[in-house]
């Protein structure tokens, strides 16, 4: 009965939906939204201070998204337990820095590009979530449950500038 938990893969129908109930239960429990990016925001305040000491607390930006552990911070830390016991489940778990793939070949970079690459990637995907308001499942996910306009522009454009990454990059 639970041989899908050992799944290669799992059906994107299924997981999509469960996804779904889960904004649903966000919404009900924490009367917020599913997201995750304000998580990296609150963290990165964490990582400020280490560097420039607490005066990091009290920039502008840090007044609004304080930094502390709450339901969001959790959620992200159970995606990546998650997502870790998945693997292992699967039978797919796979230690590397950063994986093989036609990135390699493209772009014909050794590790240390790569890395840069991928760090690089990163910081500019956090920002582009922050500027937008929000990461891909808080406006695709929450966002589209609520109806937002604003959401569905965004849904639109990840959709759009995935294609065009993937047309270059392929």
């Amino acid at each position: 009965m639970l041989e899908f938990i050992f799944a290669e893969s799992w059906s994107p129908y299924i997981v999509g939906s469960l996804i779904g109930v889960l904004s649903w239960f966000s919404f009900i429990i924490s009367k917020k939204a599913l997201g995750t990016s304000t998580t990296f925001a609150r963290g990165s305040a964490k990582l400020g201070a280490v560097f420039f000491g607490a005066e990091v607390y009290n920039w502008k930006y840090y007044q609004k998204y304080k930094p502390e552990l709450e339901w969001q911070s959790m959620l992200v830390i159970g995606i990546v337990i998650g997502s870790f016991i998945s693997a292992i489940l699967s039978g797919e778990f796979n230690l590397s820095l950063i994986p093989l793939t036609e990135f390699e070949s493209i772009l014909n970079q050794n590790i240390l590009g790569r890395i840069f690459s991928a760090f690089a990637g990163g910081i500019m995907l956090g920002f582009g979530a922050r500027l937008a308001g929000g990461c891909t499942s808080g406006h695709g996910i929450s966002g589209t449950f609520q109806l937002s306009i604003a959401s569905w522009i965004s849904l639109i454009g990840f959709f759009v500038g995935g294609a065009l990454t993937a047309f270059i990059i392929l």
